[in-house]
This record gives structure tokens, C-alpha cells and sequence, in this order.
């Protein structure tokens, strides 16, 4: 089977792209830049920066928000990886995963130095195939479909995303991307106990500056074991029950059928670990049954909350300290969403987190676990229940919540969300110039504006 892999990272190409491929992996492209962009203003960004800047290299990418500050490509791919997850703000997939955060860093950070720019359309191949892999490595194991409870995803398979999308981008011949595959394998997997702090961003870093990495060492005749995703002791030994099988074979002129195609990408309102999707729509429909009854209604009559959630130890956080901590909070959620109406990135700063009334109202909050909430993205639901002290009763659930993959932002709310993120950062005139580039990716010969565009800021300059 890793032959195979290999085979199909190598033999891939442009004309294998669908039009539904292309036009989903714009939309995730956007998305994944603009919430880059915002993370560059937070404190675990700003150290890995400081960190990074140490190291030197003869080739250098841009480090996106920083005019005139460039790093060996490697670590560019890091810090704008560390960016994209530094709020948990970026795209999720199922089975559990971030997949374009691995990914994109890597292919720009690689593309900028390259002698010939590579056209739109060879970015989008390589970052499809970088999403490619992730999706079928997942679906090796049923385990993976559900909430994740030892390993973070993306730093299992985000690497192998990572490498694969670079190889591509290399023209990498199937047997060195056998070998770019087995040696970034070495620098796969994370453990779930670094969720909720500011470790847990460097997940997303690590798998894009390793996949990368792995490419650059099988460029110069380094090894690994050819057998790698198919072993146990392999790719298997982070997941117990791991069945990997090969892919359809891919000739030049045959079809492809992508992941994909068949599993949409989740894309989030406001940055919050997916779960709280769920918690603050239902909390919203709650709050709005609740108004909508006693107009005049003080929040603080509420009694009693309870949330019918599934099982999920990292993300049943009651009384949060912390932003990462707010961000992987049922409770926190929740409580945010029946105060204001809604959940923003200004909810996660220390102000509202410090209000009286919120740190009040998470000691009303109870959590139940039924039976048949499964710990699974496609499956879960969130049931509350709100009790005043009069007695009253209003109830709501989500099934779906809106920025699901089975219920997907429509494009104005995509655009919308990344000029909100983008704006924070650069001038209107290059947010445009974004929207427009990635808009036309698969029809420009030369994309490199993107990568210049990623560099301004209202700030530094």
C-alpha cells in the first residue's frame, strides 16, 4: 500500500482536479488565510516568532503579517502554521482532523522559493493532495471518525499532508515520495493533554514545518522504511485499530474520485474548538425562546443550565482561566452565548471573560452525557434545558449547526468571516486583492501575488 501511495502523490495532476474539488479547496484556502492573518496578533505566534528568527538559511519565505521578515522556509511554514491554529479558528473535517492548517504554510513557504513560480492551478494539486492524503489515512481507522481522546489529528496526519503536498510540488518521483512519506511519519503524532493551551497550535506548526522537512531530506537520498503505512509499528501505532488498503490506481488520464468530493470541510463562526458549535447555537435558540416570553427578563433569574453533551474530558472545562481553556469550554460557550446572543473572537478576551455575570452563571451549568450523543462530529448533538427561579423551563437542540460540512457557510458568510480577520491585519485594498487571487487561482499562471499580498500589514509597515 505505500507503494501506492506514493505512486498516486507522484502521479496526480492537474487534470485530475473536479470543478467541486477545485471550488471546496478555494473556500478552505481563503478561510485558512484569514484566520492565519488574525493569529498572528496573539502571544503564542509572537514567541514561536521570536524563537524562529534565530535560524538563517540561504533561501527565505515570507512570514505572513511581517513585512520584511523572512525566514528559511522551514520555519515560515512553522509560524504561519502555529497562526492558523492559534485560536482554533480554522477548518475541520471528518474524520477529526484541521486539515488545510498543515498544508497550506508548507506549500507557500515552499513555492516562494522556488526558481519557477508554479501556476494557480499546480498550487491548488498540491494542496489537494496534501488534503487527499490526510482524508485516507483517517479513514484506515474507525477510532479516527470519533472526538479525538490521545492523539491530536493534525500532528498525525497533518504531516503526512504536509509531505505530500510538498513532494507534489517538487515533482518528486514516486520513490522519493515513498521516502519523503516514511521519513515525516518520524514526526508524526501529539498528545491530546496539550489541548487547551498554548502548546497545542504548535501541533499545526510541527506537522507543516515536518512534512516539509521530510521532503527537503528525501531530495537528498535520505531513507526510511518503504513500508511505513502499512505497519502496525508504522503509521498503525496511532491508531489500535488500523486497516490501511491501497488506493485506486492513478494514470494520467483516468478519473479520481477525492475525499473530498464526498466529505465537506466545517468551517467556524468564532473561534472555538468545533464541539462549540453545537453548545452556543442551542444556547442561542434557548436564549432567544427565553426573551422572547419575558422581554424584560434579568439573565441572572436563570436557576439552573443543563447541557446534554457527548462524553469529552478535554472539552468539559467549568470554570476556564485561560483563553485556550474558554476555547475548549462547553460551559464557557454556552454561557457567552445566552448573555450576548452570540459568540465572537472578542468573547475569548480577558474583559468579557472576567465579567461577574458570566463567572456567575457557569456555576448554574450541569452537563449530562445521554447514551446516544456519540463523541463524533457527524453524529453528536447538544440538548439545553434552562430552569428560572419561577419555575419556567426553555429548551433547544442542534443537530447541525451552521458552518457544518453538512451545513455550510454560504459564500458571503465565508467572504465575510475572512474580510472580518484579514482586516485586523492588512489594508482593505489587499484583503480584495486576496479574495480576488484565491477567487482565480485555478486560471493565474503565476501566483506569487498571493504570498506578497500575505505580507503587508497595517502595523509593521
Amino acid at each position: 500500500m505505500m507503494l501506492n501511495f506514493g505512486a498516486a502523490v507522484s502521479s496526480l495532476n492537474t487534470s485530475h482536479l473536479t470543478d467541486e474539488v477545485i471550488r471546496r479547496s478555494k473556500r478552505m484556502i481563503l478561510d485558512t488565510l484569514g484566520v492565519g492573518l488574525l493569529g498572528t496578533s496573539t502571544p503564542v505566534f509572537n514567541t514561536v516568532l521570536q524563537c524562529s528568527q534565530r535560524q538563517q538559511a540561504l533561501e527565505d519565505s515570507k512570514v505572513w503579517g511581517r513585512p520584511g521578515l523572512s525566514l528559511p522556509p522551514q520555519y515560515a511554514a512553522f509560524v504561519n502554521g502555529v497562526a492558523v491554529h492559534s485560536m482554533d479558528f480554522d477548518d475541520t473535517w471528518h474524520p477529526a482532523t484541521h486539515p488545510s492548517g498543515a498544508v497550506l504554510p508548507a506549500v507557500l513557504a515552499l513555492a516562494e522559493t522556488l526558481p519557477v513560480k508554479p501556476s494557480g492551478l499546480e498550487l491548488l494539486l498540491a494542496f489537494n493532495v496534501g488534503i487527499e492524503v490526510q482524508g485516507r489515512l483517517l479513514r484506515f481507522s474507525k477510532e479516527a471518525h470519533n472526538i479525538p481522546k490521545r492523539f491530536h489529528p493534525p500532528a498525525v496526519v497533518g504531516v503526512m499532508g504536509s509531505v505530500a503536498a510538498t513532494a507534489k510540488l517538487l515533482g518528486l518521483s514516486a520513490a522519493q515520495s515513498i521516502a519523503a512519506l516514511a521519513i515525516a511519519c518520524s514526526s508524526a503524532g501529539a498528545p491530546m493533554a496539550n489541548a487547551a493551551t498554548q502548546t497545542k497550535p504548535l501541533h499545526m506548526g510541527n506537522a507543516a514545518r515536518g512534512g516539509l522537512e521530510a521532503t527537503q531530506l528525501a531530495l537528498l537520498s535520505l531513507e526510511g522504511n518503504t513500508q511505513i503505512l502499512d505497519l502496525e509499528s508504522g503509521f498503525g501505532a496511532f491508531y489500535p485499530d488500523y486497516v490501511p488498503h491501497p488506493l485506486a490506481e492513478v494514470t494520467p488520464t483516468s478519473h479520481y474520485r477525492w475525499v473530498l468530493e464526498d466529505q465537506n470541510i466545517a468551517q467556524k463562526r468564532f473561534p472555538a474548538h468545533l464541539g462549540m458549535h453545537w453548545v452556543a447555537d442551542a444556547a442561542i435558540e434557548a436564549r432567544a425562546k427565553f426573551l422572547d416570553k419575558c422581554p424584560n427578563a434579568d439573565l441572572s433569574q436563570i436557576k439552573k443550565i443543563t447541557l446534554r453533551v457527548p462524553t469529552s474530558r478535554y472539552v468539559d472545562c467549568p470554570l476556564p482561566v485561560s483563553e485556550h481553556q474558554a476555547r475548549h469550554s462547553f460551559q464557557f460557550n454556552c454561557c457567552t452565548a445566552l448573555l450576548d446572543g452570540e459568540v465572537t473572537v472578542e468573547s475569548f478576551s480577558k474583559s468579557q471573560m472576567n465579567r461577574s455575570a458570566l463567572k456567575e452563571m457557569l456555576l448554574k451549568v450541569q452537563l449530562e452525557n445521554p447514551q446516544d450523543n456519540h463523541s463524533s462530529f457527524e453524529k453528536m448533538y447538544c440538548e439545553i434545558a434552562v430552569e428560572t427561579t419561577q419555575g419556567e423551563m426553555f429548551t433547544a437542540r442542534c443537530n447541525t449547526f451552521y458552518g457544518h460540512w453538512r451545513k455550510p457557510l454560504s459564500h458571503e458568510d465565508l467572504v465575510r468571516k475572512f474580510r472580518a480577520n484579514a482586516s485586523t491585519v492588512l489594508r482593505a485594498e489587499v484583503v480584495e486583492g486576496i479574495i480576488y487571487t484565491v477567487d482565480h487561482l485555478d486560471t493565474n499562471q503565476d501566483c506569487s501575488m498571493l504570498w506578497s499580498y500575505m505580507h503587508f500589514n497595517n502595523t509593521f509597515e
